[in-house]
């Protein structure tokens, strides 16, 4: 049961985020001038805007996250007796399986509807998330083009493609998340009155250009007389 409410730890975004090295740590051996590396999923946790946000969250929506604990305490009351006695009936020396299976089923649809309503609940906390993400993600092409200027930076790479380097002079991290901080030291909380994420926003936008070409080409087809 617990497995199934792992969800809602990551929804409310309690989480810490992960540390960042020093960017540009000397140490011996050749440097190739002009390239550097990044983690930028690990320089957009380590922003200002990001741990402030991270900070207000729990506050602002606490209405929600209260109602989401409480709904997920309800709900494991509710099944622990049914998963209880579908552990007793299974270890029996003659175990009916059609039951088994019959319990197994409502286990199973408590839980994908539980899962549903914690979700619904805690709606409002992801969106905020995604919507300060967003809003560092926006400026981000603009900081990494900064701290490649000021540092001479010809060519950035991303720390997944690399296979190993015995030098950290190459790590632009701390360059790119200083630029980050001067360009948004904070980030708005709560998103806009129907605002969406940017993968729904794209999602929809691509359904409807696929709904527009096949209206267009309905409509250019000949009719029959």
């Amino acid at each position: 049961m617990k497995t199934l409410f792992k969800s809602v730890a990551a929804v409310t975004l309690m989480l810490g985020a992960a540390s960042i090295q020093p960017a540009m740590a000397q140490s011996s051996g050749t440097v190739v001038q002009g390239l550097a590396i990044a983690n930028l999923e690990a320089v957009i946790v380590n922003t200002s805007a990001y741990k402030v946000a991270e900070q207000q969250r729990p506050v602002t929506y606490k209405p929600q996250i209260d109602q989401a604990e409480a709904r997920r305490v309800q709900l494991q009351a509710q099944l622990k007796p049914l998963v209880d006695k579908f552990t007793a009936d299974r270890q029996a020396a003659s175990p009916n399986q059609q039951a088994l299976a019959q319990q197994a089923g409502t286990i199973q649809q408590l839980q994908t509807k539980g899962q549903q309503e914690l979700q619904t609940i805690l709606q409002p906390v992801a969106l905020s998330s995604a919507f300060v993400s967003e809003q560092i993600e926006g400026m981000l092409d603009q900081a990494i083009k900064a701290a490649m200027a000021k540092k001479k930076v010809s060519l950035l790479l991303r720390n997944e493609t690399v296979l190993a380097m015995n030098s950290n002079a190459y790590n632009l991290n701390q360059d790119i998340l200083n630029e980050l901080n001067k360009l948004l030291p904070a980030a708005q909380l709560v998103p806009p009155q129907g605002w969406e994420p940017r993968q729904v926003r794209e999602a929809k936008a691509a359904q409807a250009g696929a709904s527009g070409q096949q209206a267009a080409s309905t409509s250019t087809q000949p009719q029959g007389r």
